[in-house]
């Protein structure tokens, strides 16, 4: 078994020569076995072990196991109390990400040059199985990583968990059994204990080997694509200022779907961080939308999808909120929620200025300050807001003049309106009302301008 461990070692480049791995060691079969060959094959440089506190005093004594074991090995021991918080959704899920935290602090230390994980190849067929069933694409199908890009490595993943106790009960190593892998309230026990023996006993007596397969096929499959990704990802995806992911509708139409699927996926992990509780169906809708009508929606878990125009957006979901703020003369106003302010500067009808900045632009973006109260505020659109722009014959609904000039919906919630006394006197890129505008006898004009926030 020893030279297996080895051979996985190498074949999936998980530690360099002169490297050395810290072992993760609950106390249970696999870590003590990963711990005892990892030391024999001159890899273990010290010991880590999480208590979760999950047990009270067998939780204890598991780190206490532990901590004697590696005394016994010859091996520094860093033991982390991280009791799980009170009131977390998911109590695997909140245990496995405080793990996560102290091994990269491990490996931010310098303590070792990786983390070595216990999973064997049971857990990769347990796995593969447990997000079939939930029906999982192939990225799920490839199951767990032998090593990921953090720098865990899992050398046990081409190794049976019998095998494993066959190997400790042959030298008298002991170990540690963790009550809680015998209740069937775990889906991942249910699995073990009862749908994978049901299977082998039934349908295929391989089936822990067949699976493993699976996941290696799928690994090698997701790892082309990864390349194909990176090199598809520049040209189809952009963010705007916001940071939001933005992908072209008709872009993803032309692209094969295997293509099209992998690159939404990508989208949502840069929009989100990561690709939990992402499954078949939330892939297959934003591709939907892509070839629906504009003005589309989706909710995924994490994130707010909207198409607009030809865009696809995916940002976090983040409530609009109103706002209406004086606008003082001269001064500038941040306008929320965006990275621009408005700039109001009265001006001589006069005064000259640079070459393309011209003194009231055809009355565009200058406003006649004798037609003004003074009384102005800056506030966001609102649904049903009208006015004339200069040139128009009659007032139009801003909302028609935002389909004209292809404003995207996400950008509308916060566009900026500046009012006298509540009547629209301008409008961002739709410059001043007609009956407000600076003419070529105004004097002064109130000039608007946008600049960054």
């Amino acid at each position: 078994m020893l030279d297996r461990i080895r051979a996985s070692i190498h074949r999936h480049g998980m530690l360099a020569p002169g490297q050395r791995a810290a072992v993760a060691v609950s106390g249970g079969a696999d870590s003590v076995c990963l711990l005892h060959a990892l030391v024999e094959l001159g890899f273990a440089a010290q010991a880590l072990h999480v208590n979760h506190k999950l047990r009270g005093a067998e939780s204890d004594a598991d780190a206490e196991f532990v901590a004697a074991l590696a005394a016994r090995l010859g091996l520094p021991c860093t033991i982390r109390d991280a009791p799980i918080p009170a009131g977390a959704d998911n109590l695997e899920q909140t245990a496995r990400r405080l793990r996560l935290a102290f091994f990269r602090d491990a490996l931010a230390q310098q303590l070792a040059d990786r983390v070595a994980l216990g999973h064997t190849r049971s857990d990769q067929a347990e796995t593969v199985l447990f997000r079939f069933l939930r029906g999982a694409g192939t990225a799920g199908l490839a199951g767990i990583r032998p090593v990921t890009s953090d720098g865990l490595i899992r050398p046990l993943i081409e190794i049976p968990r019998e095998e494993v106790r066959a190997w400790l009960r042959e030298r008298g190593i002991a170990w540690r059994e963790d009550s809680t892998n015998a209740s069937l309230a775990f889906a991942r026990n249910r699995i073990r204990h009862h749908l994978l023996p049901g299977l082998a006993h039934d349908w295929n007596p391989a089936i822990e080997e067949s699976l493993a397969q699976t996941a290696d096929w799928a690994q090698a499959e997701e790892a082309w694509w990864q390349t194909e990704i990176d090199r598809l990802a520049p040209e189809y995806l952009s963010h705007d200022s916001s940071g939001a992911v933005l992908l072209r509708a008709d872009a993803l139409q032309s692209l094969p779907l295997a293509a099209a699927r992998r690159l939404v996926r990508r989208a949502v992990e840069l929009a989100k961080g990561d690709l939990r509780a992402i499954d078949f169906g939330h892939v297959a809708s934003v591709i939907a939308l892509s070839a629906g009508v504009e003005g589309g929606r989706v909710h995924v878990p994490g994130l707010e999808i909207c198409r607009s125009f030809d865009w696809i957006r995916l940002a976090p979901p983040v409530p609009a909120h109103g706002y209406r703020l004086s606008a003082s003369v001269p001064g500038i106003t941040p306008v929320p929620g965006t990275g621009l302010a408005i700039r109001l500067e009265l001006i001589e009808n006069s005064e000259t200025f640079e070459e393309g900045d011209s003194v009231y632009n055809d009355g565009m973006d200058c406003l006649d300050w004798n037609r003004l109260s003074g009384k102005l505020e800056l506030r966001n659109w609102q649904p049903g807001d009208r006015f004339r722009p200069v040139g128009a014959p009659a007032d139009e609904k801003v909302k028609d003049l935002f389909q004209h000039a292809r404003v995207p919906l996400w950008e509308r919630s916060q566009w900026p309106v500046l009012t006298d006394n509540s009547a629209i006197v301008w409008i961002r890129r739709f410059g001043a009302a007609a009956d407000r505008a600076a003419g070529p006898g105004s004097n002064p004009l109130l000039r608007v301008g946008e600049v960054p926030a």
